[in-house]
């Protein structure tokens, strides 16, 4: 359960002002179908954070030791600075498919959440805690919490919340996690 609470919690802040939430924002209000977008986006997280938490999973299986928990550490303390930084859905980003809601929101999300905040995060997650399943789980579910509203609600949603606070506080949560998994390595 821990696994899955805290890559709820971690992605779930994350996300929000992430570049696939404004995806999220700009597939809503180019669409105006919430339902296949949602579903796309489902779709999409769920096979890219599986592939990462497998993928940090296996890492953990073959450079287990002291230096690779601080190195797992060290990347959470990087990704709080990362998530300093405020992202922004690039022009040529934007979806240009004609194929439908579900499609294009399958595919763009996927291809635009590799090497993401969130997958990089869901690497980290998948080393530290060694379950895919609870990893993929809590992880898709805290894209979902943050993406979800930013489908239903659009750009209304992103006026009246404040994206440097948050983003203070995912950061924050990302370095308090990464500072308790370095002492617990070096302990």
């Amino acid at each position: 359960m821990e696994a899955f609470l805290t890559s709820t919690a971690i992605v779930a802040l994350a996300e929000i002002g992430d570049k696939t939430m404004l995806l999220a924002i700009v597939l809503a209000t180019r669409f105006r179908r919430p339902v296949p977008i949602i579903l796309g986006i489902l779709g999409a997280t769920l096979a890219n954070h599986a592939i990462a938490a497998l993928v940090g999973q296996q890492a953990a299986a073959w450079f287990d030791g002291q230096w690779f928990r601080i190195l797992v550490a060290a990347s959470f303390i990087a990704m709080g600075l990362w998530t300093l930084i405020p992202d922004r859905l690039d022009e040529e980003e934007k979806p240009r498919s004609s194929r439908g809601a579900f499609l294009t929101t399958l595919i763009t999300f996927f291809f635009v959440e590799i090497g993401d905040k969130t997958q990089i995060a869901t690497v980290a997650l998948g080393a530290q805690f060694q379950s895919v399943l609870a990893v993929t789980a809590g992880t898709t579910f805290g894209m979902m919490l943050a993406n979800v509203p930013a489908v239903l609600l659009g750009q209304k949603l992103v006026e009246k919340i404040s994206l440097a606070t948050v983003r203070m506080i995912a950061a924050s949560l990302f370095v308090v996690v990464g500072v308790w998994m370095l002492w617990a390595a070096l302990a």
